[in-house]
């Protein structure tokens, strides 16, 4: 049984923002993690330390999705590079499985409008780089 501050996350999607993102929730806490992505060779960017799971298949699948047991998880985080597989992945995690924190990387911020009316989180790295380009740009 974690204890409050341990959170059970299942990460879809293993390329350099999963793949980092598991690893800094590994690192020196005792987070229970998920990885999962289609690509064995993905797994490669954790960490030797990293003590979560890893799962080989396709996320969109109600079955993979049962194995990582992601009606328990306390937070889904999906973070391919494939906005509509982010989007069905989330839908699926708070609509069919009733989990209630759902992040979801987003590459094209003119979609926000439909993650937001499935009262789905966001981050987008487009929308984040853009806003410190500007910062920096216009501090001069």
């Amino acid at each position: 049984m974690l204890n409050k501050t341990e959170k059970y996350v299942v990460i879809v999607g293993c390329g350099r923002l999963g793949g980092h993102l598991a690893n800094m929730l590994g690192e020196g806490k005792n987070n229970s993690i998920v990885v999962i992505d289609k690509n064995e060779e993905a797994f490669e960017r954790l960490n030797a330390s990293f003590s979560g799971f890893t799962i080989e298949a396709n996320a969109l699948e109600i079955e993979v999705l049962k194995q990582a047991k992601i009606a328990s998880a306390d937070v889904v985080v999906t973070t391919t590079n494939n906005d509509n597989v982010n989007i069905m992945v989330a839908q699926i995690a708070k609509s069919i499985f009733g989990v209630n924190q759902v992040i979801a990387r987003l590459t094209d911020p003119s979609k926000e409008k439909v993650y937001s009316e499935l009262n789905i989180e966001t981050i987008s790295p487009t929308e984040l780089s853009a806003i410190e380009f500007q910062r920096i740009i216009l501090r001069n």
